[in-house]
């Protein structure tokens, strides 16, 4: 006896990808991070310049001199890791905040798609944690979000 799909699955990056924003936001995405990435290759190559500058003058440099000019260094350095970090988060955050939108648009079309087909459940097939999902009792969403999803 063949049971009625009751489970959905889709990929769920896939359907996220084929979303006309996508790229935009992905583009917005790449120019924000190469601007932390000019930034932070700005500041490496004033800590470089700075450090070179103290190997080359350290032997001269009387003990006060030397002690405030490496507790500069270490502080400078610091900084630099303090930036790379918030960078990291900053990224993160605005790339969460970028993709909320189409992420609320896929949730959507997924909840009308499995409404509109009487499933219980849809499973997202990228993390791998269902290796088998029996034909039988489900059926592939995805091309159904995608249509939703491609002509809003």
């Amino acid at each position: 006896m063949v049971n009625e799909p009751y489970i959905g699955y889709l990929s769920y990056e896939a359907a996220l990808r084929s979303m006309p924003q996508y790229d935009s936001v992905q583009v917005q995405m790449d120019e924000l991070r190469q601007a932390y990435e000019k930034e932070m290759k700005r500041v490496e190559d004033e800590f470089n310049l700075k450090y070179e500058e103290f190997l080359e003058g350290r032997a001269q440099y009387p003990r006060t001199i030397l002690l405030k000019r490496q507790q500069e260094l270490q502080d400078m350095m610091q900084r630099n890791i303090n930036f790379k970090n918030e960078s990291r988060r900053e990224l993160a955050e605005a790339e969460k905040k970028a993709m909320a939108p189409l992420r609320a648009r896929l949730n959507k079309a997924i909840a009308e798609v499995a409404r509109r087909e009487g499933l219980a459940v849809v499973v997202n097939t990228d993390s791998e944690a269902c290796p088998f999902i029996d034909p039988d009792v489900s059926q592939d969403i995805e091309e159904a979000v995608k249509a939703i999803i491609t002509s809003e």
